[in-house]
């Protein structure tokens, strides 16, 4: 669990990073990314929330 919430964290500040580049194409590719990298953490982390 502890691996699954770094992971989140990292792609947190991977998105913060980049957010507010809002001219930049590339940032907002990346951005687009992390939010589906993000989704299925997530999925993941409700899963093992119930456990």
């Amino acid at each position: 669990m502890e691996e699954l919430i770094k992971s989140i964290k990292a792609e947190m500040e991977a998105i913060s990073a980049d957010i507010d580049k809002v001219a930049n194409k590339a940032a907002k590719a990346r951005v687009r990314k992390s939010s589906l990298a993000l989704e299925k953490l997530f999925k993941t982390y409700r899963k093992e929330s119930v456990k």
